[in-house]
């Protein structure tokens, strides 16, 4: 009897890779280092693009009046009771209250009035579903300028509301055309699996939309609630027409307008005015940032 030995097969010698030394490490280093700065130096200019306007704005509103008007860009003293001026101004903080009614109660209306209509654009099948959004998409681009003549005819002589907000803070409780589409794009990345699960157990459709829905599309409903109450504190046009004639019913956004025709040869106290009407926008936005970009971001996953 024989016996066979099977010898095992050599392992293959390591064969170690030479590291690169020399003039080779040193191209490769400084490659390395030239798309890095070629790649954080366009990052950092556009950065700065958007924060020096503002860095202006911050420095130019704690000068004197005098250092304010000369072509300094650095202030000599910091004068922090330019906005304690401003808010003895008369009126500006009924501009203030005047602001946030608006950009609140037009907020809270837009979105309440929008996750209805979304909810049933994007997951009811029903005849007409698909002109219907069209008509709503095709609201979008008419201009309001069309018509604000008859509009303001009907809130001025039928409803009687006119040097008041209200005008502008009714209408968003029958929706928005574009919150509606943002929405309803979001809520189209929703599987319907969760739809009918909540069937299933017995969800009524206003139950699954309130406990299955909303939460699901926090980050749409986030979205269209920036974009709304960016639309509101920034609305010039709207508390032009309708509160022009009623100072105490002004909106911070055309009560600068006339702060700054009152102060004209006083750019600290304009540019300190400036930077308190922008500071809620750029907190809101600093804090939502997150859910944001995510809403935004989802409304096109699906169509």
């Amino acid at each position: 009897m024989t016996t066979t030995t099977i010898k095992a097969p050599a392992a293959p010698s390591a064969v170690s890779t030479p590291r690169r030394r020399g003039p080779e490490a040193s191209r490769a280093r400084r490659k390395r280092l030239l798309n890095w700065i070629a790649v954080h130096s366009v990052a950092l200019a556009v950065a700065l693009l958007f924060i020096l306007p503002f860095v202006f704005v911050f420095l130019t509103s704690v000068m004197s009046d005098a250092q304010a008007m000369s072509g300094d860009l650095w202030p000599d003293s910091w004068h922090w009771e330019n906005y304690t001026a401003v808010f003895r101004t008369e009126g500006f903080l009924g501009w203030w209250k005047n602001s946030l009614m608006y950009a609140g109660l037009g907020t809270l209306f837009t979105v309440c009035s929008t996750i209805p209509v979304a909810y049933a654009l994007a997951k009811f099948r029903f005849r007409g579903r698909r002109s219907l959004m069209i008509l709503v998409i095709s609201t979008m681009m008419l201009p309001p300028q069309v018509i604000v003549i008859p509009m303001y005819l009907v809130w001025a002589q039928q409803f009687h509301l006119s040097g008041t907000l209200w005008p502008l803070i009714i209408p968003m409780a029958f929706g928005d055309a574009y919150s509606i589409f943002l929405l309803r794009q979001f809520l189209l990345t929703i599987p319907k699996e969760y739809i009918e699960s909540a069937r299933v157990d017995g969800c009524g459709e206003l139950r699954t939309l309130l406990t299955i829905i909303v939460p699901m599309a926090k980050p749409g409903i986030a979205a269209i609630a920036l974009f709304q109450f960016f639309y509101c504190w920034n609305d010039y046009f709207g508390p032009q027409i309708y509160a022009a004639q009623n100072p105490a019913a002004w909106t911070l956004s055309y009560g600068l307008e006339s702060f700054k025709s009152a102060h004209s040869v006083n750019w600290n106290l304009t540019m300190a005015a400036t930077l308190l009407v922008m500071a809620p926008v750029v907190i809101v936005f600093f804090f939502a940032q997150k859910a944001f970009v995510e809403g935004v971001t989802l409304t096109g996953v699906k169509g």
